[in-house]
């Protein structure tokens, strides 16, 4: 078994760009997250009432979009990490059938003294996200996560 690596706040640099992630939009996805989240809204599950509230079809949640945006930067960051933050804004929907390309960049690295957090074992690490699919972007926000110093670091 491969122990996932996480990243440390010594080894982040401002403007560091993620790796961008694709995420095949299926109805499947649309509706079993909004179940899971109790978002019973007609809109994430039945096609012919979201035509009618004037959608083409079922879209994805805020919820959904919200998760996805931490799994990208948790899947960055890794298992050391925590995230603190998470403000997103929804833009254009995601339907069934879209690809949502989420990417993501370093905006700052803050924190008290030296970057640290009150147990001076970690750093804070802002990063903006944006997922975009082929109408334009789906959601955009900023990502808040602590970091592990490295051992020894300063």
């Amino acid at each position: 078994m491969t122990v996932p690596v996480s990243r440390t706040y010594d080894e982040v640099t401002v403007g560091e760009r993620l790796p961008p992630l694709e995420i095949p939009v299926t109805r499947t996805l649309i509706v079993a997250t909004a179940l899971a989240s109790r978002d019973y809204q007609d809109v994430h599950h039945d096609p012919e009432l979201a035509r009618e509230r004037g959608s083409g079809d079922v879209f994805m949640n805020i919820l959904t979009s919200n998760g996805l945006v931490d799994r990208y930067v948790m899947g960055w960051a890794g298992p050391a990490a925590s995230v603190q933050a998470i403000r997103v804004r929804l833009g254009a929907p995601n339907h069934p059938g879209d690809t949502m390309v989420l990417t993501g960049t370093v905006t700052a690295r803050s924190g008290g003294t030296g970057g640290r957090d009150e147990a001076g074992a970690r750093g804070r690490v802002e990063i903006a996200v944006r997922g975009t699919n082929g109408v334009g972007t789906h959601v955009s926000g900023t990502v808040t996560v602590l970091l592990p110093r490295k051992a020894g670091a300063r």
